[in-house]
């Protein structure tokens, strides 16, 4: 038997009591088992014998996953904990291969944050957020979404229509709200499904509409001729742009006008480096 992390004594107690010595933790700290709970005679007593390991952290188990996965990707990274306390661990991953790590739009961070999650919260009846970065990724890309959160607001209440955002994960779209949360001239919602939910900027000033089917002009594929025109490309004015203002022109027949949506897309801020 590996003999590591054994320790004997007199009683089982006394035995306990070296380990955590040798090891400087306390008994809240170690997993104790116990070999041998000895035997008291007047010749050739046995001692107890127990086996004291410290215990490994949330953190640190997440941090070996993530290394080990790493390492079966064939991606060299170092990986350290910032920090680690009863409700959040942080996770920062150093590598020269960062853009990989990261992946478009964060998604392979992503993914490797949830794994990483999963894997720290074993065994555990509270949940503990686990959270990983890798070269500062998450700070650039927040501060990109919180402007890209106040330029489309703006353009909300100029157009006086919604604009909706392309799909975002839970983080990203918690970003989008908190930063629009205190604007007097705009709220914000979540709409769609998973993996496909995206955040819908409303304007107090909204136009109103019948209700017909939305153009998202946020979409990048599938665009015809008049979305090339009025999603940004030109002038960024449509046929049906040109009157009232930027209004859309009426179809004919005394029919209401349609809504128009204006959206974006982000594109892959990975090289820089829940909410509804």
């Amino acid at each position: 038997m590996d003999e590591k992390n054994v320790y004997s004594g007199k009683t089982v107690e006394e035995a306990i009591q070296i380990g955590l010595a040798t090891l400087g933790a306390t008994e809240d700290q170690v997993d104790i088992t116990v070999l041998d709970e000895g035997k008291k005679k007047l010749i050739g007593g046995v001692k107890a014998r127990v086996k004291v390991v410290k215990k490994v952290s949330d953190g640190k188990r997440a941090v070996e996953f993530i290394e080990g996965l790493l390492q079966i990707l064939n991606l060299h990274a170092v990986c350290e904990i910032v920090s680690d306390d009863d409700n959040k661990v942080e996770i920062n991953v150093t590598s020269t291969e960062s853009n990989h790590i990261i992946g478009h739009h964060g998604e392979v961070l992503d993914s490797i944050q949830s794994l990483a999650g999963a894997v720290a919260n074993i065994g555990r009846e509270d949940y503990k957020r686990v959270v990983v970065d890798c070269e500062n990724y998450r700070a650039g890309r927040e501060k990109t979404l919180v402007e890209l959160a106040g330029r489309l607001a703006k353009k909300a209440v100029e157009r006086q229509r919604r604009v909706t955002l392309e799909p975002m994960n839970p983080y990203e779209r918690r970003i989008i709200h908190s930063a629009l949360s205190e604007s007097e001239e705009v709220k914000t919602i979540s709409s769609g499904k998973e993996p496909a939910r995206f955040v819908v900027i409303i304007p107090n000033n909204e136009k109103p509409y019948d209700g017909k089917r939305e153009r998202n002009f946020g979409e990048r594929r599938g665009r015809g001729r008049d979305d090339r025109r009025d999603g940004g490309r030109g002038n960024g004015k449509g046929r049906g742009d040109r009157r009232d203002g930027g209004a859309p022109r009426s179809s004919g027949g005394g029919k209401a006008k349609r809504e128009i949506h204006f959206g974006t897309f982000l594109g892959n801020s990975g090289n820089n480096g829940s909410e509804e």
